[in-house]
């Protein structure tokens, strides 16, 4: 059965990890590889600018979505910083680093997202997750979400 992975489903680390096992490394070692940092309970070192927004009125208008409201913004994690615990159950969006890396934990385990790679986030109503910079410089991001809007 062939199954193709996506940046931060945990699929890539849980084949990586059967590779591993099936090569004959120690147990120890797998859980070491899967073991994330637990989840921060709030954010640390952020900075957020807002780019754009398209107002509920307008996106009841143009996509019959009333009460919500599309945004873009850069938000930027400091050396040491953190994105809280959080879900997207009711909160969509797209996320694409461009400068530094973010690193995003969720229960199957962690994932780098850089600057240097295609890859976006895929933010759906199954996505519950936070992020850490492990890195010497500040990690920014662009994020485009639709949120409950007034």
């Amino acid at each position: 059965m062939s199954m193709k992975s996506q940046p931060g489903d945990g699929r890539a680390a849980a084949g990586f990890l059967v590779g591993l096992a099936a090569g004959g490394l120690v147990a120890g070692l797998v859980t070491v590889a899967i073991a994330a940092t637990p989840a921060p309970s709030e954010h640390k070192g952020l900075s957020i600018e807002t780019f754009g927004i398209i107002t509920p009125q307008s996106m009841q208008t143009t996509v019959g979505l009333a009460g919500h409201k599309l945004q873009m913004r850069a938000i930027t994690i400091a050396p040491g910083g953190q994105i809280a615990r959080h879900s997207h159950a009711k909160r969509p969006g797209l996320v694409k680093v461009i400068s530094g890396e973010w690193v995003e934990g969720r229960d199957s385990g962690e994932v780098v997202f850089a600057a240097d790679k295609p890859e976006a986030n895929i933010e759906d109503e199954n996505t519950t997750h936070w992020f850490f910079n492990r890195g010497d410089k500040p990690a920014t991001a662009i994020v485009c979400d639709i949120v409950p809007g007034e």
